[in-house]
């Protein structure tokens, strides 16, 4: 009954998704002066606007700066396809940069559904994490709210050391 409906949901969930059914990237190589704000300026002036609807753009706590990755999930896996074509090989960074972006598929996080589940109760959402540095959601180019969490969410820490409380 339950107990197998349940494994079978949590084994779907976790299984790989077909070449032709992805829908998040990870850029790397972006410039590490790089903001989120700069990066959706960046896809939306490569034809991308209202065609992602998730993007995380991992930040130091402690230098401040981009790690030089992101992951965004596109709305249909054509447009997906599509940003790996455009993207891949990019240089054009809107800040003196020599880096060239190589766009990759996200791994073991797939879809959008994945990349809620993964970060609504992570410490990225804790109360004392800047916005900058926090995943967001998009509705047709505009910015959503995360849903909330389903448990008390920990402050960030890196080791034993609690970070940005």
């Amino acid at each position: 009954g339950d107990r197998a409906a349940a494994g079978a949901a949590r084994a779907s969930a976790s299984a790989p998704t077909a070449p032709g059914e992805r829908t998040t990237v990870m850029l790397r190589n972006l410039p590490n002066n790089y903001t989120r704000g700069i990066l959706l300026e960046l896809l939306d002036a490569e034809g991308f606007l209202g065609r992602y609807d998730f993007v995380y753009l991992p930040i130091d706590f402690r230098t401040h700066a981009a790690l030089g990755y992101a992951f965004i999930n596109l709305v249909a896996p054509a447009d997906a396809e599509r940003l790996h074509r455009r993207i891949n090989g990019f240089s054009r960074w809107a800040l003196p940069s020599r880096k060239v972006c190589c766009v990759g598929w996200s791994h073991p996080h797939q879809g959008l559904e994945s990349h809620i589940a993964r970060y609504r109760n992570s410490p990225l959402m804790h109360e004392a994490v800047p916005d900058d540095y926090r995943p967001v959601l998009l509705s047709g180019g505009v910015r959503v709210d995360f849903p909330p969490p389903t448990k008390k969410v920990k402050p960030p820490r890196q080791g034993t050391e609690r970070m940005l409380v």
